[in-house]
């Protein structure tokens, strides 16, 4: 039977020993410690000697935890620079008019959230008092990431500075009339304020990272220096169980993003509890950053625990602290000092020794009050000390108590973050304790009232003054008066007019080629910004790694294995493509800082980001409206696209659904292109919406979603005739006619309507030689390059007639006068066509690949689903035989013939 108490065999048996006798005394000496003074001795002894072999650079694997303290001691704490006197009373009013806000809108029913800012007001004031840099200095400031439920304090501060009045205030949660504010942090909602989405929580600590390491990007290809600019991310402890939240912490640790700092508020509570009842969530965090190589300095405790740590000549308090739950942390924050002299000091006899020479008073101000994030001092230590640090991001802990100021009811309550207002009487004893000038007459009809010094006090000019000497206000948007970006040559998008001839060639190719040719371009070349997750070789995109350059800000410390090829792995520090491994999640965090470098740099950059189709929308469709909310541009391409083109990978790689998904957001303008030309036209549009001359009343705030297919066919040359880059761009035009199609059908042959779109219009195209040759049936065939454009169309003529304007929708007009039924079919399931069924004038039926995916031949595949071209002609015959214009039995003699 093994001994339990016997030294294991580690890692460490497998090297050489030079001297045994030595590591035996060490060993012998740890021994005694033990036994002598204790096992706390020994720890502390062995901490000690680990944190001095880091800093003496000996290799060792780092402390994950330290011990449950403030990382920088009061001693080493600098002095708090400017009026803390004047930052308190500023902080004061922005405590009430936040408070005022949220109770006052809670008669509407709108909601709104007070606790989260009351705990998080000193992480905010002192940053904006000190650090962070507005855009009206050099350079393009900092880049602020609120927490979302704090943003009635960032409100609150707008309106104390001027840049918010009362009736902004009230109108919180109120946007339809006018004037209103968002509910969160929303810049297409409130342009001018936010230039960050942050509620949808664990996509602001993802964005963040991506934004410091997109602004070293700019940095390193010469684009723009923005060197002096700092990504701040303030976030919850609650919100870091989501799985973005910590996702690329290795990346920021890895490319030293010493230009971004993680500011995370535990306060303890998440919405309905504690984060971590049984254990400690900061300790648990601290782990996690430090092992993914930040520098992490914890600000847990304020200045009234520095006696106790000074009485704590053993150690027992720190140990104490090192074993109590969070959730009793927080259970201290509610009871009186009796519970807290049994509870927390009654434990261990030295710290009851400790509780005597302390009054009710002084443990009540400890337990309850003193927080290392209310304190400006504290707060400013940490600030600097992460700013200063070199080579590593930083993540601040700092606790605070959630619903902090606003009063017992509030304050670490469980239920806290779902009340919405405070009493008058909570509003009254709140005004005490703030020292606010503010009568209870002022209270009229029982009415909260706003607060305010008034506009030429001294508080509001400290704060203007702070502001204008930091870079003016923040958080801030700026969309910058940019010229128009040129357009590029014309011979890049006139590439495949003519046709591939014999070539097979695949959109996906089609796209990739026509992008090596625009990146070449003089004027817009550089702006380009290609991102694809670890699947450049599966888009044929390897050509580009030796002529653009995969970034990396180490460059190339080695030597390739296929250096002595063509088209070899090439990495550089001023590298063009974003590689980013395999996560869609950040490669979309990557699209979405560099589609708003035009408002967050000043800089237009043209982000295009590829990918499985089925890999886009289904797993980060949250981020598409993090970037329609962002108001990004760009072009989201979804390649290896359709349910039937992917061969043998079966039902999670089979995507015959993401342009319903697309369809959803209001700011992705989607298409399916069937051909290399519409391809190219469709790219043009959106390089001349999104980046050059808008036209009147056009919003260029859209981003293109474009999918396109792995499978090579010959590329048909671009028709002739006008009008059909219109209808290219408006999503339908007619390919061709039976009759041009160069078929044999009677004048009077019945005739249908194929609508198709991508892929899909090869199976219409052979569909209607068959319907010629075998059934005698008239087909002309129709490319449909966006259904949901088609239907927005559609959508504005409604509103339009509801305001008594006269408007046809694009798609009635195109197809006016067409003959017989229309058939519609993509390798999509049937709802993507289906959108724009009612407002087709003729007999409307559709195909598509509806059902989960499968793993086989595509023939098979659209076999199965019901879409190749024998199940277009039945289903053709079919609504034909309904209108009597074929025999009934013809739709089974097609079955039977096409094995249906």
């Amino acid at each position: 039977m093994t001994d339990p108490n016997a030294i294991q065999p580690s890692a460490l048996d497998q090297l050489p020993d030079r001297d045994p006798e030595e590591t035996a005394e060490w060993q012998a000496s740890l021994d005694a410690v033990a036994r002598e003074a204790g096992p706390h001795r020994a720890a502390y002894l062995m901490r000690r000697t680990l944190e001095r072999a880091e800093a003496g650079g000996i290799a060792l694997p780092k402390l994950l935890e330290t011990d449950y303290v403030n990382t920088i001691p009061t001693s080493a704490e600098p002095a708090l620079p400017g009026d803390p006197e004047m930052e308190t009373r500023i902080t004061a009013w922005n405590r009430w008019n936040a408070a005022a806000m949220v109770t006052r809108g809670s008669k509407y029913g709108v909601g709104g959230h007070i606790a989260t800012f009351a705990s998080a007001a000193w992480l905010y004031e002192t940053g904006f008092n000190h650090f962070f840099k507005g855009k009206e200095g050099d350079g393009s400031g900092d880049q602020l990431y609120i927490q979302g439920h704090a943003s009635p304090g960032i409100y609150a501060r707008a309106f104390l500075d001027g840049r918010l009045n009362e009736h902004h205030l009230d109108n919180f949660r109120q946007e339809s009339g006018g004037n209103g504010l968002p509910s969160y942090p929303h810049p297409r909602r409130l342009p001018w304020l936010w230039e960050f989405p942050t509620v949808s929580m664990g996509l602001g600590p993802l964005s963040a990272i991506y934004q410091a390491r997109f602004n070293r990007y700019l940095t390193n290809r010469g684009i723009k220096d923005v060197s002096a600019s700092h990504v701040w991310a303030f976030l919850g402890d609650g919100e870091m169980d989501e799985p973005e939240s910590t996702a690329a912490l290795a990346l920021a640790a890895r490319e030293e993003l010493d230009n971004l700092t993680f500011v995370i508020n535990c306060n303890l509570q998440r919405l309905d509890g504690p984060v971590r009842a049984n254990f400690k969530i900061v300790q648990e965090l601290e782990a996690q950053f430090r092992g993914a190589g930040w520098n992490v300095i914890k600000t847990l405790w304020g200045s009234a625990w520095d006696e106790l740590f000074q009485l704590d000549t053993t150690g027992a308090l720190v140990r104490r602290l090192r074993e109590v739950p969070d959730a009793q942390i927080q259970t201290y924050q509610t009871r009186d000092a009796a519970y807290i002299r049994a509870d927390f000091f009654g434990k261990d006899p030295a710290l009851a020794e400790m509780a005597k020479l302390l009054s009710d008073d002084k443990i009540l101000e400890i337990f309850h009050l003193s927080r290392g994030g209310h304190e400006a001092r504290k707060v400013y230590a940490a600030y600097k000390a992460a700013v200063e640090h070199k080579g590593a991001p930083t993540v601040i802990l700092a606790q605070t108590v959630k619903g902090h100021t606003l009063g017992e009811g509030f304050a670490s309550k469980n239920a806290n973050h779902q009340m919405k207002k405070l009493t008058v009487d909570e509003f009254k004893t709140m005004r005490d304790l703030l020292g606010l000038p503010i009568k209870d007459s002022d209270f009229t009809d029982g009415v909260v009232p706003y607060g305010h010094p008034g506009a030429d006090s001294p508080e509001v000019r400290y704060l203007q003054e702070r502001r204008a000497a930091l870079g003016g206000p923040a958080p801030a948007r700026r969309t910058h008066a940019l010229a128009p970006l040129p357009a590029p040559a014309e011979k890049a998008f006139t590439s495949f007019d003519k046709g591939s001839g014999s070539q097979n060639v695949a959109t996906t190719m089609a796209f990739v080629r026509l992008v090596k040719d625009l990146v070449r371009d003089k004027e817009t070349g550089k702006r380009w910004v290609p991102i694809v997750p670890d699947e450049a070789r599966t888009f044929g995109m390897e050509s580009l790694f030796p002529s653009l350059g995969i970034y990396s800000p180490k460059g190339q410390t080695y030597e390739p294995v296929d250096r002595d090829q063509l088209m070899y792995y090439k990495e550089a520090k001023n590298g063009q493509i974003l590689n980013e491994g395999i996560t869609e999640a950040g490669s979309m965090a990557d699209f979405i800082a560099a589609s708003s470098a035009y408002a967050t740099h000043g800089e237009a950059m043209i982000p295009f980001y590829i990918f499985y189709s089925m890999f886009g929308w289904q797993r980060t469709a949250d981020q598409m409206w993090q970037l329609g909310d962002q108001l990004g541009r760009g072009f989201l391409v979804g390649a290896t696209a359709g349910r039937t083109t992917l061969t043998g990978e079966g039902l999670q790689h089979a995507d015959g659904h993401s342009p319903v998904i697309a369809a959803t957001n209001p700011a992705a303008l989607t298409y399916d292109p069937a051909f290399a030309y519409e391809v190219a036209v469709i790219v043009r549009e959106g390089l001349r919406r999104m980046y050059g001359e808008a036209k009147p009343g056009e919003d260029q705030n859209v981003f293109y979603y474009l999918t396109v297919y792995n499978e090579p066919l010959p590329q048909p040359a671009k028709p002739q005739g006008l009008g059909i880059d219109e209808g290219i761009v408006k999503g339908l035009y007619r390919f061709n006619t039976a009759e041009s199609a160069g078929v044999t059908v009677a004048a009077d042959a019945p005739r249908i309507q194929l609508l198709s779109s991508g892929t899909a219009i090869h199976w219409a195209l052979e569909a209607q030689k068959m319907l010629a040759d075998e059934w005698g049936v008239a087909a002309d065939v129709w490319s449909a390059t966006s259904w949901s454009e088609l239907r927005r169309d559609a959508m504005e003529a409604d509103a339009a007639l509801l305001r008594g304007e006269e408007r046809v929708p694009y798609v009635r007009q195109a197809l006016q006068g067409a003959e017989g039924p229309v058939l519609a079919v993509s390798d999509y399931m049937r709802q993507v066509p289906d959108q724009i069924a009612q407002w087709v004038e003729q007999d409307w039926s559709s195909l598509g690949a509806d059902g989960f995916g499968l793993s086989d031949t595509r023939e098979a595949a659209r076999r199965h689903f019901g879409v190749d071209a024998p199940s277009i002609v039945v289903a053709a015959l079919a609504q034909l035989a309904r209108r009597g214009e074929v025999k009934a039995t013809a739709v089974k003699e097609a079955r039977e013939k096409y094995g249906l």
